[in-house]
């Protein structure tokens, strides 16, 4: 990388005085986590599937039954579901937001960190939350109460992977979540489920442990009221160590739109948010090594936010 391009990388960061201009809560939590994250290493690593990193789910709240998002060779298709709550099988939307993005986080580090597919919650959950800085109260909009929703539908909906590869089509059946326990709860108007354990299916625990991306949780935190921040940021964990190519990888507009902008309803629009979350997620991510360049952008081989040197099997840091 030339100067000029150097010069063009770091036009894309967020400044201090950028960020002086917007004393907003999101900017200060940014802030504080990029002083943290450069100034020492994390407490532990959390973790999330490869497959969870390249391709997301919905962001916003739908009524459709399905949802599909395109990622090169890649597609996934998410159906939603229903569960059985003790008198019938009740409908669950499909999962959207950034909870299940985190409840995902959550299930892949336990089930890393504790060897075994099972997860309990309960406890670990409310930790989890805790960490990250989310109320743990109930009640209808309480955080435990819309962590509960979204592992309920998480839990009921199906998860299937398209890809092509060396002239072949394949489709495989990625469901993440095999069992789910639940106790009845009533809350006084009326009967819901309670999640006790999820169980992550066979096939995905497998992988998993081969497959699993480590993240930065002070990172995760930070970005919690972003859905698309949170794709971003786990998108690039996974990519930018991965790249080889000296003069990296031109991804273009439209490309990163078929991945990321579907909900956009125009290229304009997803390109502006898209820069403006990009550098956001460049606060916590700040090893990361990108340019805009005229059509896109370019990514170049950069450092993970974990070091692999860093990472133990038990998801702490050494």
């Amino acid at each position: 990388m030339d100067q000029d391009d150097f010069e063009n990388w770091q036009s894309l960061k967020p400044t201090t005085k950028e960020v002086r201009l917007k004393p907003t809560p999101v900017t200060e939590r940014l802030v504080e986590a990029h002083i943290k994250i450069q100034a020492e290493r994390p407490d532990r690593s959390d973790f999330l599937h490869t497959v969870m990193c390249q391709v997301g789910l919905p962001r916003r709240a739908t009524e459709a039954r399905t949802f599909e998002r395109n990622n090169g060779p890649f597609s996934i298709l998410l159906e939603a579901g229903k569960l059985w709550n003790g008198k019938a099988w009740e409908p669950q939307p499909l999962p959207y937001g950034t909870t299940p993005r985190l409840v995902m986080v959550h299930l892949s580090s336990e089930a890393i960190r504790t060897q075994n597919r099972t997860v309990e919650l309960g406890d670990s959950m409310r930790q989890f939350l805790q960490m990250l800085g989310i109320p743990t109260s109930g009640g209808k909009r309480g955080g435990y109460t819309v962590f509960r929703k979204q592992m309920v539908a998480l839990a009921a909906c199906r998860l299937t992977i398209g890809m092509t590869a060396e002239g072949r089509v394949v489709t495989v059946d990625a469901k993440p979540i095999d069992r789910f326990e639940a106790w009845l709860h009533h809350d006084g108007q009326q009967q819901t489920l309670w999640p006790g354990v999820l169980e992550l299916s066979q096939k995905f625990y497998d992988t998993l442990t081969q497959h699993a991306v480590p993240l930065d949780h002070r990172a995760l935190a930070a970005l919690k009221h972003s859905s698309l921040a949170l794709d971003i940021y786990t998108w690039l964990a996974h990519r930018l160590c991965r790249i080889r190519q000296p003069n990296g990888v031109m991804l273009s507009w439209d490309n990163l739109r078929d991945q990321f902008g579907q909900e956009y309803a125009t290229s304009k629009d997803f390109k502006r948010e898209f820069k403006a979350v990009l550098r956001k997620v460049w606060l916590v991510y700040p090893d990361a090594r990108i340019e805009e360049v005229i059509g896109g952008i370019r990514l170049y081989e950069s450092p993970p936010p974990i070091s692999k040197t860093c990472i133990s099997l038990a998801g702490t840091t050494s």
